[in-house]
């Protein structure tokens, strides 16, 4: 989780969006031979998609390091790309599909803004439970260092 942008950590971000499409087009892609009763193919794509999956959480462990993460952290993370998502990206995406008249992919961006709204605002209430609690055991852990603090004193 670099906090510089080096082409590497582009690299790697480039590569996580591609293993992660790669996964769900492949997932698509079987289900439509599984339709066409083309179960060979389908079980092709679906193993293959398990493989892109592998690929994608292995950038991901790079960009996003466990050992460097809390819960909080990847809280607030997502809440900024989902933010990001129903502020810029959709609304953009939903302008130029109406400019085009695409109304399905419009719509389609439409329900995502709401979506993404929806999902950063489930982020942001479990942060701040989160915070609440990490607060009140802050409070109970003060007062046990100050029932030692009293022991310490009265053994000296």
């Amino acid at each position: 989780m670099s906090t510089t942008h080096s082409p590497t950590i582009a690299n790697l971000e480039a590569a996580f969006a591609g293993e992660s499409m790669a996964h769900i087009k492949y997932l698509h892609f079987a289900k439509i031979a599984r339709a066409h009763g083309d179960l060979e193919t389908a079980a092709l794509f679906e193993e293959t998609a398990k493989q892109e999956v592998q690929h994608a959480l292995g950038h991901a462990d790079l960009l996003f390091p466990a050992a460097k993460l809390n819960p909080q952290q990847v809280l607030q993370l997502a809440i900024a790309g989902e933010t990001h998502e129903y502020t810029a990206m959709y609304p953009k995406f939903h302008h130029a599909a109406v400019q085009e008249g695409n109304h399905l992919a419009a719509g389609e961006f439409a329900e995502q803004i709401a979506e993404s709204q929806q999902h950063a605002a489930e982020f942001a209430a479990l942060l701040a439970k989160a915070a609440k609690r990490f607060a009140a055991l802050a409070k109970v852990e003060e007062r046990h260092a100050k029932q030692y603090e009293k022991r310490l004193e009265s053994a000296r």
